[in-house]
């Protein structure tokens, strides 16, 4: 019975995770700038899906493409940087709660072992600057690197200023990526 709970949860997160990509890829206006802070939000402590989807998002706000881009990329990054928050809390509560890191480690995210051990070596060796970087890595899931270091660190503030800029940094390092590719074909 457990385990129909678990995939029926795991079937709604990602149909939901679906909606909601969809719903960005069709964002404009001022509400779309909105719809990419939750999104954003969301991704930092709940959804296992790409943030980079953001960048894709047709918002026409009316600004020259350089700004378009731009608060795309800052509402984003102030978005996971304040969902990083509530995952720092939630890390809190988890080093008390064995069953939770239990349930992760059988979750369908098998990357959770190689992720941690990379995580708690990054924190380990860079401190909040670690997390930067490792939020820094384009379509690596995020979720889990937030985890491992909420877990590990003790600083609200800090940790939301390394989500921010470790958000803010994989955005622009895909839009270098993509950008040179698009100048290269």
């Amino acid at each position: 019975m457990l385990l129909i709970s678990l995939l029926t949860f795991e079937f709604s997160i990602a149909s939901f995770t679906q909606s909601l990509e969809a719903l960005v890829e069709s964002a404009t206006g001022w509400p779309g700038v909105g719809i990419i802070f939750i999104y954003s939000f969301l991704i930092a402590f709940v959804l296992p899906g790409p943030s980079e989807i953001v960048l894709i998002a047709p918002l026409d706000l009316g600004l020259p493409p350089w700004m378009h881009l731009s608060s795309i990329m800052l509402v984003s990054a102030i978005g996971k940087a304040a969902g990083s928050v509530v995952a720092f809390h939630i890390g809190q509560e988890v080093k008390r709660s064995g069953p939770i890191i239990q349930w992760i480690r059988r979750s369908r995210w098998g990357v959770l072992e190689w992720s941690e051990q990379r995580s708690v070596q990054l924190a380990q060796r860079y401190g909040y600057g670690g997390l930067a970087i490792a939020l820094s890595v384009p379509f690596f899931p995020d979720t889990i690197s937030i985890y491992a270091f909420a877990v590990l660190e003790k600083n609200y503030t800090k940790f939301a200023l390394a989500t921010f800029f470790g958000s803010l940094g994989r955005l622009m390092v895909t839009v270098g990526f993509f950008g040179g590719l698009s100048m290269t074909f």
